[in-house]
Order: C-alpha cells, then sequence, then structure tokens
C-alpha cells in the first residue's frame, strides 16, 4: 500500500502546466501523454476524464493560450501600438501555449470552449485596432506582430535589438501607419 493520496488534486491543471514543460523542451509533436502523466505525477488514465486524448489536451491547451491573448490584449485598452507589444509579449512569455494555438492539426478545431477562447481573443485585437479601417488592416497588422513573435521566439532576429521584445517591437509597429 502507498502513502500518496488517491486524489491528485488537480489532475487538469497538473497535466497543463506538464504539457506546457514538455512543448517547451521538445515541442508538440514530441508531446506524449505517457511523458505528461509521469511529469504531472499521474497514471496515464487519469487525464482520460479531462481530455480524452492527446488532442484533447492540446484543445485545452490552446485554448488557455487565447484566453492568455484575451486578457493581455485587452489590459492595454485600444491602442494598436500597445496591443501589438502585448501580442508579442504573450508570445514570448508562454511559447508552449502560442505554438499550439495557431497549429489546427494538433487541436480539435469544433471544441466550444476554444471556439469561445479564439472568439475573445478576437474580438480584444478587434477593438484595438478599432481606430483602423477594415478587414485587410487587420490582417496586416496581426501579420506583422505574429510574424515578430516567430522571428523572436526562433532567434531568427538580427542582434542589437532591445533584450526586451516588446520593447523592440515597439519601434517596428510605429513606423507603420495602419489608418488611411
Amino acid at each position: 500500500m502507498t502513502d500518496r493520496p488517491y486524489h491528485h488534486g488537480n489532475v487538469r491543471r497538473a497535466a497543463l502546466t506538464a504539457a506546457i514543460e514538455a512543448i517547451e523542451q521538445g515541442g508538440p509533436a514530441a508531446l506524449s501523454l505517457r511523458d505528461v502523466a509521469r511529469r504531472a505525477g499521474v497514471s496515464h488514465a487519469a487525464f482520460t476524464p479531462h481530455f480524452g486524448s492527446k488532442a484533447g489536451l492540446l484543445t485545452a491547451l490552446a485554448a488557455e493560450g487565447f484566453d492568455l491573448l484575451a486578457d493581455a490584449v485587452t489590459a492595454v485598452g485600444d491602442d494598436l501600438v500597445e496591443a501589438g507589444v502585448a501580442y508579442v509579449r504573450f508570445a514570448v512569455g508562454h511559447p508552449a501555449h502560442f505554438e499550439v494555438m495557431f497549429q489546427p492539426s494538433l487541436h480539435n478545431a469544433d471544441d466550444a470552449q476554444l471556439l469561445a477562447a479564439q472568439d475573445r481573443a478576437g474580438q480584444a485585437l478587434t477593438t484595438a485596432l478599432s481606430a483602423s479601417a477594415g478587414e485587410t488592416t487587420e490582417l496586416a497588422a496581426w501579420s506583422i506582430v505574429h510574424g515578430f513573435a516567430n522571428l523572436w521566439l526562433s532567434g531568427a532576429l538580427p542582434t542589437g535589438l532591445d533584450d526586451d521584445p516588446g520593447s523592440a517591437v515597439r519601434p517596428v509597429l510605429r513606423l507603420l501607419s495602419f489608418t488611411q
């Protein structure tokens, strides 16, 4: 008999935390539920009621990421430059979430919680772009900050930039005019 209690505590949170750690070390393709279970200190079967599958776990992680992104962008209000800075800081601060969020092949695209979180993040970004005109402007702004975040995360940006990703992207965003 073991001295461990039957209930782990919060299996869902422990699994998400372990998945983040595993993705940061090896990427989402290398993620295995057995490894996540080991890291979380639970049996592989303990995840089934919470996620059902690896795709379910990654769906929950993506939904959490979109909620965190929405919180970050909402916190800066409707300033386009600061929303872009918040986006890049989110990506750099939550690289595992960021990587999973934008790979629909990894998660269940029709999951209600994921769709609600995506919508919330989309609304936060749209609010920041409210002073600008049109869908093309929104796509351009998103492309710039998303591309910058990916370049930062991959280490592909030139040396000599500010060590803070938000400070490094701010002058890039200020150079661009998104209004007509």
